[in-house]
């Protein structure tokens, strides 16, 4: 981080899922991380929240001084068992704690633990207009494996879908 911060990374529990959520909510309005709409409730986000395990598709928290500052989620890809070892990742970063490196260190903690979790390929799935995510994947070796055109419509302007990958 480009400050000398103290932080922890663990498994989410339940009690997070607040502040999860909260954090995920404070991204809807830019228009650039996630395709929802509206915000997300805590009961909406339950049944999200109970797929992760913490051997399997980890969702992990990162705390400074105790404060929740972002959240990292692997989730399965596409549901069928021959893509066991693919998950999608997410990251979402407290606002107050943007630009300090918290996505770089939880990438390469990702990274790090993958053999443990028994994943070979990493995926990111990002709107083409967040370069800031799209730098931070780079930045880790993961390229554009597919680019999907004006799939989204968000306030009325059409926009794309990068497929980002890696193999670790």
């Amino acid at each position: 981080m480009s400050r000398q911060l103290q932080y922890e990374i663990v498994d989410a529990q339940l009690n997070d899922l607040e502040r999860i959520v909260d954090i995920y909510n404070s991204t809807i309005a830019s228009r650039m991380v996630t395709a929802d709409l509206e915000p997300a409730t805590v009961d909406s986000k339950k049944a999200w929240f109970d797929e992760h395990s913490a051997d399997f598709r980890p969702l992990w928290i990162l705390r400074i001084e105790g404060e929740i500052a972002a959240w990292f989620s692997f989730q399965s890809f596409y549901g069928r068992p021959a893509y066991n070892t693919t998950a999608e990742i997410s990251i979402y970063i407290a606002e107050q704690y943007r630009g300090l490196g918290i996505g770089s260190v939880l990438i390469q903690k990702a990274i790090e633990e993958c053999p443990r979790l028994g994943l070979s390929t990493l995926l990111g799935f990002v709107f083409g207009h967040n370069e800031p995510s799209l730098a931070l994947l780079r930045k880790f070796g993961f390229e554009v494996w597919g680019h999907l055109p004006k799939v989204a419509v968000l306030d009325g302007v059409e926009r794309d879908l990068v497929i980002s990958g890696r193999r670790v």
